[in-house]
């Protein structure tokens, strides 16, 4: 029997979100989890996965999730959410979200990269999220690290 991670991950991540009155808002704390793609050999693809959560206390509006590639990864997709923009020669991606992702939910935007053939050693890459009305900026950026493995 395979259990539901994604439910179990965002309770657990989500277990040491401040309690709502602490906040002094009645809006969404909507907030990046970290997680690092699989490693991948230079030339080499990965998949990375924006993951961010609503720690509450309502629903999210819209909002923006943005992933910035390092230098030596490119995004080649076919991408999640299918709405994706692509940027910057395909170091930046941009995915909306529509309003309504409940309280202790999450969202994630799936950015398959190509590493290139120069790619070595760990790779550092921002993921940020922004929504009107969130009372917590600062847990809306997290980064993540695509381990090159060696070349292929």
């Amino acid at each position: 029997m395979r259990l539901p991670i994604v439910p179990l991950l965002t309770a657990a991540l989500l277990a040491a979100v401040p309690a709502p009155a602490a906040w002094g808002a009645t809006g969404a704390d909507l907030q990046v989890v970290p997680l690092d793609p699989d490693p991948a050999p230079g030339i080499g693809r990965t998949t990375v996965l924006a993951f961010v959560a609503n720690g509450g206390p309502g629903p999210a509006g819209a909002f923006v999730v943005t992933v910035l590639l390092p230098p030596g990864a490119r995004a080649v997709g076919p991408y999640f959410p299918a709405g994706c923009a692509v940027l910057a020669a395909g170091s930046e991606v941009r995915c909306s979200f529509g309003a309504g992702l409940p309280a202790l939910r999450s969202a994630t935007a799936l950015v398959p990269v190509q590493l290139a053939a120069s790619a070595r050693g760990r790779l550092r890459g921002e993921v940020l999220v922004t929504g009107a009305g969130d009372p917590n900026p600062a847990n809306n950026t997290g980064s993540f690290t695509i381990e090159v493995t060696g070349t292929r």
